[in-house]
């Protein structure tokens, strides 16, 4: 059985990037660290990363098990703090809605600097209302929403935090590949391999396809970015992915490109009700979320 150690152990080793800074970060000595990985390895009848790589390259196998860490530790560290608390201290938790798939990775650790800094504040980070986040936050399901589309609303203030590049990840086997950018012209019929978020909503056929009348191929879904970039190595499609999510290639044959010569940058606001009686431990939290993104610039 996989254990919440193995998923705390393998953020380490992303974070830190050596099996010695992890061991030194989890507060247990390397030949520890290194029998509990041999351990998990065992368990699941794979290599976690590529022995003697430089930087790091975590496995297909890892790169799975990272995305479950991500998704899992910050909510076991979500409703362990709860239930500690119980009732009390309501007004310091924040009901955070997302409206992007990939921020998962870097949220991380935002908000395990969040709970060093504010001691008894709590982040719940729900994935429940992600196309429906804006109207979750004004009928009170949420208090924040991290959004790249702010929607008119009289009592909604939005905070900007950082922009970000969308860039478009091809094959090198692709004929694109070779290119500094790609123009909506050039997409025309081809396969855009996504996440679960219908056509309509995706960035790049909202701001650069369609404002150029132009339609892509068939879309094809995957849940996990890892999945995703290894569709596109295989010349499966084309993808449309922030910067961030593309350091997740680990060592994939790929090419990244501009959309369009000037590229394709998107803002990321923090989205909450001007009358909500949290405003200060939000823009508390957003002063973090905004660090972060400087940090990925």
């Amino acid at each position: 059985m996989i254990e919440l150690r193995h998923l705390r152990t393998l953020m380490a080793l992303k974070e830190s990037g050596s099996l010695a800074a992890a061991a030194k970060k989890r507060f247990v000595t390397q030949s520890a660290l290194s029998h509990q990985i041999k351990e998990l390895e065992t368990r699941i009848n794979s290599s976690l990363f590529v022995r003697k790589s430089k930087p790091l390259t975590f496995t297909h196998e890892g790169a799975r098990l990272l995305h479950l860490a991500e998704q899992i530790l910050p909510q076991v560290l979500a409703t362990e703090y709860s239930l500690k608390q119980g009732l009390k201290g309501d007004e310091h938790n924040l009901a955070l809605g997302i409206e992007c798939h990939s921020c998962f990775r870097w949220l991380m650790p935002v908000i395990e600097r969040f709970k060093e800094q504010v001691y008894d504040a709590q982040i719940d980070l729900s994935t429940r209302h992600l196309f429906d986040a804006i109207h979750a936050l004004e009928t009170g399901a949420l208090d924040v929403v991290l959004t790249s589309d702010p929607v008119p609303g009289h009592n909604i203030a939005y905070q900007h935090l950082f922009d970000f590049e969308m860039k478009l990840v091809v094959s090198v086997d692709n004929p694109l590949a070779q290119a500094s950018h790609v123009t909506p012209a050039q997409l025309a019929g081809v396969n855009l391999i996504t996440y679960p978020v219908p056509l309509a909503r995706l960035d790049i056929y909202k701001h650069f396809l369609e404002p150029a009348g132009v339609n892509p191929g068939p879309q094809k879904q995957c849940d996990l970015t890892s999945t995703l970039l290894q569709r596109v190595a295989c010349n499966d499609g084309v993808a449309a992915l922030p910067s961030w999510s593309i350091k997740e290639a680990y060592g994939l044959e790929l090419a990244t490109l501009n959309l369009g010569v000037d590229g394709l940058k998107r803002p990321l606001f923090g989205a909450y009700l001007q009358d909500t009686s949290k405003a200060h431990l939000i823009k508390r939290w957003l002063e973090q979320v905004t660090l972060q993104g400087q940090q990925q610039e």
